[in-house]
């Protein structure tokens, strides 16, 4: 309500910045195992003097800069982007926070993309001592990354001891760093593995070298599995309450809850029964392929679990998920939601002055207006308190449906005790008259029930 709104038809804005948000994190932690990979692949080849070897990873840095600084690059600035347009109140927060830290990221960031440049394009023109400790800058710049980042976004799931104490390390040393540090650091392992076992199994036609890039992908691989299912527990150990309530309370994350798990043991048990104990298996494209997609089905809904899980707060006790502090709540109650936002009480004073008084917004006159009028400053409030993470009739978590059928007086029941009757939402920030204009609104989105459906013995046609 601070800021202009953001209107992202069906989706929503959240589901947006989760779509950009997978994708950018199914490249970016391929862009630091697979550093750790070249890096320390790159040293082995040297010292066996393997050439055939050399020749490959020289093969697969091409295929790994073009993947993960491009479109990594683009996506990482596409999350900016997309979270900056959505949630403006909570990046401000993590922006005012964790400034050193983002600051920090980024230096590291060019570091990452330079010496990724340097050992891609003067790879045989430096010596190899030197070209291996690139690639090792390279590997530890893009770790150091991801242990920068996880800080600030495991702060949004739990900031644990930082609203006594406001500090940067009070923040960034969270309940939930160390967790999700162990299972990101684990998930880059093992979906670098994953990459590189269907890069090879597309480019490479030599069967002794496939082998060999089997032999030493797949204990990484099985090492960053183990370090995901620890870093899972542990997370879900350290998640708020309402965290995990939320998570028991969803249908729907329970069965995804199912599906991460079992994806998860599919790629353990496919990993270690085929590369570890039958090496050979990644001959065909067709099963490296597969356990990739395996891997995306895991990571990707980990990634959503993890963010569904953050509700009624897109900052944990500090922002709730449609962009109020939860101080302002009893204030926004009492002098009005659309008074105290400004870009709502701008639009209430342009569209419709006669409800203005000395200068605010008075409920006896919004009482006053047309059913018309109501219904478009009930449509206002709906999109400013509820859009974030609700389509009106049609989309994502659309409102309508759940309505359906519900009288006047029920919906008002319901707003009054939003955060109530449904713990994973905010409460609602405005007075009673307000109320009623979301509630006339919300009658306008409620479809009719099924054509020729019978209710108390009589038909709908």
């Amino acid at each position: 309500m601070h800021y202009p709104w953001w209107y992202v038809p069906y989706l929503t804005s959240p589901m947006l910045i989760a779509a950009v948000s997978v994708l950018h994190v199914l490249v970016s932690h391929y862009a630091v195992g697979g550093g750790l990979f070249l890096a320390f692949e790159t040293a082995y080849a040297y010292k066996r003097n393997d050439r055939d070897y050399l020749a490959y990873l020289k093969r697969h840095a091409k295929f790994f800069v073009l993947l993960t600084v491009v479109l990594g690059a683009i996506t990482g600035v596409g999350i900016w982007w997309t979270i900056g347009l959505a949630s403006p109140l909570a990046t401000e927060v993590l922006i005012q926070t964790f400034v050193f830290g983002w600051a920090t990221e980024w230096v590291f960031f060019v570091i990452e993309l330079t010496a990724a440049f340097i050992f891609l394009y003067y790879w045989g023109r430096l010596p190899p001592q030197i070209h291996v400790r690139i690639g090792w800058l390279y590997a530890a710049s893009a770790w150091i990354s991801l242990v920068l980042i996880t800080g600030i976004t495991a702060f949004m799931l739990n900031p644990g001891k930082w609203l006594d104490q406001p500090d940067f390390w009070t923040g960034f040393l969270n309940p939930q760093f160390l967790p999700q540090t162990i299972a990101r650091t684990g998930g880059a392992l093992l979906l670098s593995s994953l990459y590189v076992y269907l890069h090879a199994a597309i480019v490479i036609k030599d069967q002794r070298l496939q082998r060999q890039i089997e032999q030493r992908s797949t204990r990484p691989a099985l090492l960053g599995a183990v370090m995901i299912a620890l870093g899972g527990l542990a997370w879900y150990f350290f998640l708020p309450e309402s965290a995990i309530r939320a998570l028991s309370a969803a249908a729907a994350l329970n069965v995804l809850m199912g599906l991460l798990f079992a994806a998860t043991i599919v790629v353990f048990a496919a990993l270690f029964f085929g590369p570890y104990l039958n090496p050979g298996w990644l001959h065909s494209p067709g099963f490296a392929g597969c356990l990739l997609a395996f891997g995306f089905i895991a990571f990707s809904t980990g990634e959503f679990i993890r963010e569904a899980v953050r509700k009624p707060y897109i900052v944990y006790n500090v922002v709730f998920g449609n962009g109020i502090f939860p101080e302002e709540t009893s204030r926004l109650r009492r002098e009005g939601y659309l008074q105290g936002g400004t870009w709502t009480a701008q639009y209430v004073r342009a569209k419709y002055p006669q409800v203005v008084v000395d200068g605010r917004i008075d409920d006896d006159r919004l009482r006053a207006l047309d059913r018309n009028a109501q219904v478009d400053l009930g449509a206002v409030i709906f999109q400013y308190h509820c859009n974030d993470c609700h389509a009106p009739a049609v989309g994502y978590s659309a409102v309508g449906p759940l309505i359906q059928g519900w009288s006047s007086q029920m919906l008002a029941d319901l707003v009054d005790e939003l955060h109530v009757k449904r713990f994973t939402m905010p409460p609602f920030c405005g007075t009673e008259a307000e109320r009623d204009l979301l509630v006339a609104y919300l009658q306008t989105i409620a479809p009719p029930p099924p054509h020729g459906m019978r209710l108390n013995g009589s038909s709908t046609r």
